[in-house]
C-alpha cells in the first residue's frame, strides 16, 4: 500500500551497511520512508550520526552511552561521551539510546554504574529539554521510575511486561514497536495492548530483521499490515498515526 512511514530507530552507520549505506538509505526513501532516526551509542556511533544527519535531511541523530557498553567503559570514557552529547546536544533530536540492560549485566556492581551513568544522561535530557531515547531491557520498571517526571520519552524496542507498558503509557510516553512484531508473539501482544496514541515503531537495523538476513529501514513497512489485523484498523491508518505520534514525540 502507498503510505508513509517513520523509522524511529535504526543504526545505519554500523558494519553491516558499509558496502551498501546510500542504496540502502535511498531504497527506505523511496519506498516511502520518510525519516529515520539514527540513534548512537557510544563515542564513534553519536559521530557518525552526525555525519548522517548532515549529509540527509531526512535522517535524524539521537545521541546515546548504550547500557551494554557502560560495565567495561572506563569513568574517563564515560565522561567524554557524556561531554560529547552536551556539546552537539543541539544537532541532535533527542538523547538516547540510553537506560539499563539488566539481561547480560547480573552482577551489582555493574548494574549500579549503569544505574549511575544513566541519572546522568537523564539530567542532560533534562537540563537541553531533549526526548530521551530509552534502551531498557529487563530494567523497564526501574527505567520508568527514574524518568517518570520527563517530558517527552520513548521506550524504544519494548519487550517488557505488558503491565509495566500500561504503567508507561500513564506516565505519558511513547513506546517504540520493532520489527518483532513480524513473528514474535510477546510482541504482538505488546502491540495489540498498546494504544495507539502512544505507539512508534521502528526497525533497530540492521538487528531483529523480519526477513532473512539483516534488517534495513524499508522493513518497517513489513510491520504495519501486522499491527493493523492487531489493532483491526486499516494500515494507512497505523502509518498515520505512528508517524504523527514519532513526529510529536520528538517535537519535528
Amino acid at each position: 500500500m502507498n503510505y508513509e512511514v517513520i523509522d524511529s530507530h535504526c543504526h545505519l552507520d554500523f558494519p553491516k551497511f558499509n558496502k551498501d549505506r546510500h542504496e540502502t538509505i535511498m531504497r527506505a526513501k523511496e519506498s516511502g520512508v520518510v525519516l529515520m532516526i539514527n540513534s548512537g551509542i557510544d563515542y564513534k556511533t553519536n559521530a557518525n550520526s552526525l555525519e548522517l544527519a548532515k549529509k540527509y535531511d531526512f535522517i535524524h541523530a539521537t545521541l546515546g552511552l548504550s547500557p551494554q557498553m557502560v560495565p567495561e567503559t572506563n569513568n574517563e570514557r564515560i565522561n567524554q561521551i557524556l561531554a560529547q552529547m552536551e556539546r552537539n546536544v543541539d544537532k541532535a533530536i533527542g538523547i538516547g539510546e540510553a537506560g539499563l540492560d539488566f539481561y547480560y549485566c547480573t552482577d551489582e556492581a555493574g548494574k549500579q554504574k549503569q544505574k549511575e551513568v544513566f541519572q546522568k544522561v537523564i539530567d542532560i535530557a533534562d537540563q537541553y529539554n531533549k526526548t530521551l531515547v530509552i534502551h531498557g531491557r529487563d530494567g523497564e520498571e526501574l527505567a520508568l521510575e527514574m524518568t517518570r517526571d520527563l517530558d517527552r520519552v520513548v521506550f524504544h524496542c519494548y519487550g517488557g511486561t505488558i503491565e509495566t507498558m500500561k504503567d508507561i503509557v500513564d506516565a505519558g510516553h511513547y513506546v517504540s514497536v520493532p520489527t518483532l512484531v513480524c513473528f514474535s508473539d510477546h510482541h504482538k501482544e505488546i502491540a495489540k495492548n498498546l494504544p495507539l496514541e502512544n505507539m512508534l515503531i521502528e526497525t533497530d537495523s540492521p538487528f531483529l530483521s523480519p526477513r532473512k538476513g539483516r534488517n534495513e529501514p524499508v522493513f518497517v513497512r513489513d510491520s504495519v499490515p501486522v499491527i493493523s489485523q492487531l489493532k483491526e484498523t486499516d494500515e494507512a491508518e497505523i502509518a498515520k498515526a505512528t508517524m504523527q505520534n514519532t513526529l510529536r514525540a520528538f517535537e519535528l
